[in-house]
């Protein structure tokens, strides 16, 4: 909520000063021709939110407690789905503003005076004889007594706020435009469009004549992707909280994200399912903590959980690489493990600590390149870094050609901007690090008569971004290559070798996966497998567990299917559906009511009373009835057209 409250605070301050200047322009009393022009437009904001349709709710409540706050009380958020008609409409903007009910079918030409406080008149006329009288009770409060709220504007417009406006029709928003404009100069209203798509999209529901009466402006929120960056930028790539994501998980994260619904609550929804897995299913998740509390929570330690230490693979690993004395130590004094454990976690803050300028430092070169082998995105980079040794990459090795071919300006801004990073950086091993850059720096400002390699290296970099594609990108690469091998090298670029090469070795001293860090799973999720279980639904396989054993969801063990049998028991839809798997793609219905009977009186005894017994049938025949409609209506089965008396198999395969 922080960082979406940050990253909209510019959104949100415009949209304040634009009603703050739309109010007092309506409260200016000019004469002019010009002035008496605009009177009947309505100030208008057109806001482009993007089509995280999902992520709407949570910026548009944010908006109206920031206008309730600071410009006025008056504030309706108004939904499609509620307004089908003007009257709707209506009801529900007068329902918000005044807090009260509203008789949407009333149509009496009583005064608003004349009718009950909680049943009004709904209509434009009682909406503004309520605002003025509204506005002079607060005016004529007594100088002495505090107003409800300082911030508010005096006399403050009414905001109408159209949460999803693509899917109003387009008849009630012209009726209530036109009938807004008619009495604009009575009621201060201001209109607020959520925009999904374009703002094309008010032209396209608007004609001309309707759209001349909106003075419409403009606002655009960050794009959907900028907004998931940014969240994975403070929540996952910073020491400030111990729990990590795995590569795969981080991945399936990403993947619904990009190809399902650009929703960035769905991805905090499942970042907090993650947690939640970890500490549900991680018997030692209760040291994934700050380090000082996690060095407390060691000391405390049960034998059973120094056991499940000595079950971890990266730990198993790390007491194969040590002596045989300290092995055993290992092994079998608890007090010794709780010691190393201690050292461990250290080690692993000290891991996150160094890990992360460095990631950093490495996306500063990488994604300042004319092609992005490693990904523009810091997240891309990330989850390379995670998956494996990147340096050992195909694509690491075209970033650190390409990067031998950039000119002094893009090094030096580069370098600049590396120091800054590893300056404020909470890791203790980078001040020899920053001398070094330092030094560089000092030394590309004492170049002198490098205009020319550097015009080269210009004019070598402008070549690459015009090679498209892949093929003519390598040969230009082999080329330059070549032709370097041939001459000796220049000042300038020796020192952009050695600045490379640096980096290089930066990268392979820190960037080291996460899984070769001992005792990572105390802090890193990675069960993709489960994640995905819970998010990518398989509707198929969940109705057919539930219709071919019940007793797996509604828990009766009277229900649970030994071997495929058949229970008199089960509810009868789950008879009927087990009775169609055993047919082919024309089912008799006569033959599948046999058969549910045959289920069904199974377990009861032979009755000797013929009218007892039709009653029976008839309830039997009717119980089948209705779990056929039921298997009919999920899909499964359809009526035939070549017999009156069989119907269609839908459904074929295992799940």
């Amino acid at each position: 909520q922080q960082i979406q409250e940050e990253m909209n605070k510019q959104l949100f301050d415009n949209l304040v000063s634009f009603l703050r200047r739309s109010h007092s322009e309506f409260q200016e009393k000019a004469t002019e021709w010009t002035c008496r022009m605009k009177s009947r437009e309505i100030p208008t904001a057109a806001l482009v939110l993007g089509v995280n349709v999902t992520d709407h709710d949570l910026t548009f409540k944010s908006l109206s407690e920031i206008l309730q706050n600071n410009i006025t009380p008056y504030v309706a958020l108004l939904q499609a789905k509620d307004c089908p008609g003007i009257k709707n409409l209506m009801q529900k903007l007068m329902g918000q503003l005044m807090n009260c009910y509203v008789d949407a079918d009333s149509s009496d030409e009583e005064d608003c005076a004349q009718v009950s406080p909680n049943r009004i008149r709904c209509s434009m006329t009682s909406l503004i004889s309520w605002y003025e009288n509204i506005t002079k009770k607060t005016d004529s409060e007594t100088p002495n007594r505090k107003r409800t709220s300082s911030r508010h504007l005096q006399s403050p417009p009414v905001v109408v706020i159209f949460k999803d406006m693509e899917s109003f029709t387009t008849k009630v928003l012209q009726d209530f435009i036109v009938i807004s404009s008619q009495h604009i100069h009575e009621l201060p209203l201001i209109l607020i469009f959520g925009i999904a798509t374009s703002p094309m999209i008010i032209h396209s529901l608007l004609p001309h004549s309707i759209s001349s009466l909106l003075c419409i402006e403009l606002f655009q929120s960050l794009s959907c992707k900028e907004h998931l960056s940014t969240i994975i930028d403070k929540l996952l790539l910073t020491t400030q909280f111990a729990f990590k994501l795995g590569e795969k998980v981080l991945q399936v994260l990403i993947n619904i994200f990009l190809y399902h619904d650009f929703s960035v609550q769905n991805f905090i929804k499942g970042f907090q399912l993650c947690i939640v897995e970890h500490f549900y299913s991680q018997p030692l998740s209760v040291l994934c903590c700050q380090l000082s509390e996690a060095k407390k929570r060691v000391n405390s330690l049960s034998h059973s959980q120094c056991e499940n230490i000595r079950r971890l693979p990266s730990f198993r690993r790390y007491v194969e690489s040590q002596e045989s004395e300290k092995q055993i130590a290992l092994l079998t004094s608890d007090n010794f493990l709780k010691e190393a454990v201690q050292k461990l976690l250290e080690d692993l803050h000290v891991y996150h600590e160094n890990y992360l300028p460095v990631l950093r430092c490495l996306h500063v070169f990488t994604s300042s390149l004319p092609k992005y082998p490693l990904g523009k995105q810091i997240r891309e980079l990330h989850c390379a870094c995670l998956e494996s040794r990147v340096w050992e990459t195909e694509d690491y090795e075209s970033s650190l050609q390409l990067a031998r071919m950039l000119n002094k300006s893009d090094l030096v801004t580069m370098l600049q901007k590396c120091v800054e990073i590893f300056v404020s950086s909470s890791g203790k091993d980078f001040d020899k690090v920053v001398e070094k850059l330092k030094d560089f720096l000092a030394q590309f400002q004492k170049l002198e008569g490098a205009c020319q390699e550097q015009g080269e290296s210009i004019s070598s970099q402008k070549e690459l971004q015009k090679k498209t594609d892949l093929y003519h990108l390598q040969k230009s690469l082999l080329e330059l290559k070549e032709s370097r091998r041939s001459k000796k090298l220049t000042k300038f670029e020796v020192l952009r070798f050695e600045v490379v090469d640096f980096i290089d070795s930066l990268v392979k001293n820190y960037l080291v996966p996460a899984d070769h860090q001992t005792l990572h799973e105390l802090v890193y999720f990675s069960r993709a497998g489960a994640l995905r279980e819970h998010l990518n639904a398989a509707p198929r396989v969940a109705l057919h567990t539930a219709l071919n054993n019940p007793g797996c969801y509604l828990k009766h063990q009277a229900l649970r299917s030994d071997g495929g049998s058949l229970s008199n028991k089960a509810p009868d839809v789950c008879i009927v559906y087990k009775l169609h798997l055993e047919c082919g793609r024309l089912i008799n219905l006569v033959d599948w009511l046999e058969a549910f009977a045959t289920v069904v009186t199974a377990a009861e005894g032979p009755s000797g009373d013929a009218a007892v017994s039709d009653q029976v049938d008839d309830v039997i025949h009717a119980r089948f009835i209705r779990a056929v409609s039921e298997l009919e209506l999920l899909g499964f089965i359809k009526a035939s057209k070549q017999k009156t008396d069989h119907v269609a198999r839908l459904t074929w395969g295992g799940c």
